[in-house]
């Protein structure tokens, strides 16, 4: 080293500190980190969080499409892989992972998707992951930062893996888990829900961890996939996999930004749930077909689809909502539906209309959500198995009521975004037989409805049907379609 390349020393001999350096402010990475905070501290999901921070920082901070494309990506591949990402800081540092504090654990998963999970060069990772520490954390604990993210940076993902991950031999479910980024107890319970054998569970686990498609809905009478793809743009727009209805908007995008989307003609929705209204609405019933009812109606998806389609027939809607503020969620999304509905309060377990009034209902059940993890990633974190004891007795209370409004003849759809046992077979099983407390067997079967599901492949042996994101590009929609008998 030359004189001159050597820090300069003071009067006495000794070298000078550095004078110190204020921490360099990255947008993105502050503004994906704030995200995760409040993913963590208010139980918020991040598709609800992000959206407003991202437009704020369009607004203060320039952000671009590139920023946003960014900063997108390191929460939800952040939430996406956390369980991976635990297991390798754990690896990392020599204390408990419960003893290291929830801020500084954020930034060190952040730290850690953008080794392990992006492109982005190691030494960039770290370097502005570190800066993000000295930012939110201070200079010491960014120190702590520093020396973790550097371990974790002495090997890739697949070299990870084979350190944290128990063999597949020695421990299936705990493999999974780890590769995958589930809790264990939702791979045992996706894996039960799956039956096969290694490959379809790992398949699935894998399509759980992929960014998901926003789909669009075109509300027939109120809107064409034709006009949608138009606004979109040939090159942006794919055709829906199963809904004549749906449009794939191949590039991602505001979806908000369309008129039709602005003024309700078209909507944000998956293809499951899509499926789910079209199935019981092109279903058979006995009779006359004039009323029909969606029990648990918020946010008013599948209630404004079932609008559109009870429109083309001349039949009126009851779109009923127990929480407030989500019925008038639905009121919104079924503004301009061009037939007779109406939106109400109600509790579905204590129903205001009379039983047998209704000519087809749909019972979309509360549930765990484990059928949405691509797009609700923090979920998996977030439940737990005793949860779904919970769910339990509404998912029965609101399917005995939904066949209690349904006339004889008439037709019942219950729904549920989730794949478990518990809360889709168990459950229709328990009511059609009359198990529980105070409950009795009802007169009524299932009938199958693969025949209208449009055209689905791989719905299994029937008589209801499960979708699967693996095979059919979906969220895990659940269907039974039960025809009142007496």
């Amino acid at each position: 080293m030359s004189d001159q390349s050597r820090p300069p020393r003071s009067a006495a001999g000794q070298r000078q500190a550095k004078p110190y350096r204020r921490p360099k402010k990255d947008p993105v990475r502050l503004l994906a980190f704030e995200a995760l905070r409040a993913v963590d501290e208010r139980d918020a999901y991040a598709n609800l969080v992000l959206p407003p921070l991202l437009r704020k920082a369009r607004q203060t901070e320039g952000f671009e499409a590139r920023d946003a494309a960014l900063a997108t990506e390191l929460v939800y591949g952040t939430l996406r892989r956390q369980g991976t990402y635990d297991a390798v800081i754990k690896a990392c540092i020599d204390r408990p992972l419960r003893e290291v504090d929830p801020p500084v654990l954020d930034v060190l998963s952040l730290g850690a998707h953008q080794l392990l999970g992006t492109r982005i060069p190691p030494h960039a990772a770290v370097s502005a992951s570190v800066e993000l520490a000295r930012v939110v954390l201070g200079d010491g604990r960014a120190k702590f930062v520093n020396a973790v993210l550097r371990k974790i940076a002495a090997h890739d993902l697949d070299g990870w893996l084979e350190r944290v991950a128990p063999p597949y031999e020695e421990d299936a479910e705990e493999h999974l888990a780890v590769y995958h980024s589930h809790p264990r107890w939702v791979v045992s319970a996706l894996w039960d829900a799956l039956g096969g054998g290694r490959a379809g569970i790992e398949d699935l686990l894998e399509a759980d961890n992929e960014r998901p498609e926003v789909t669009l809905v075109a509300r027939p009478g109120r809107s064409t996939t034709d006009e949608l793809v138009e606004a979109l743009g040939e090159d942006s727009a794919l055709p829906g996999r199963w809904s004549p209805y749906a449009v794939r908007m191949a590039e991602g995008g505001e979806p908000g930004a369309l008129e039709a989307v602005r003024d309700g003609r078209a909507g944000v929705q998956d293809e499951g749930s899509q499926l789910v209204a079209m199935a019981l609405a092109a279903a058979p019933v006995e009779g006359r077909d004039e009323r029909w009812l969606d029990g648990c109606a918020g946010p008013g998806g599948k209630a404004a689809l079932l609008g559109a389609l009870a429109a083309q027939r001349g039949a009126f809607l009851l779109a009923s909502e127990k929480q407030p503020h989500r019925a008038r969620l639905v009121e919104r999304a079924l503004a301009g539906n061009p037939g007779p509905y109406q939106v109400i309060a109600a509790d579905g377990t204590r129903p205001p209309w009379r039983p047998g009034s209704f000519d087809r209902v749909l019972m979309d059940v509360p549930c765990s959500g484990l059928g949405a993890l691509r797009r609700r990633p923090e979920a998996r974190w977030r439940r737990r198995p005793e949860d779904l004891e919970g769910f339990a007795p509404l998912q029965r209370a609101l399917l005995r009521e939904a066949l209690s409004a349904v006339r004889v003849g008439g037709l019942v759809g219950y729904a549920t975004c989730s794949p478990h046992l518990a809360e889709t077979r168990v459950v229709v099983d328990d009511v059609l037989r009359g198990r529980g407390a105070g409950a009795s067997p009802v007169d009524a079967e299932l009938i199958d409805a693969r025949p209208y599901m449009g055209g689905v492949p791989a719905l299994g042996d029937g008589p209801d049907v499960q979708l699967w994101p693996h095979l059919h590009g979906t969220d895990a929609m659940y269907l039974a379609l039960i025809r009142r008998t007496g």
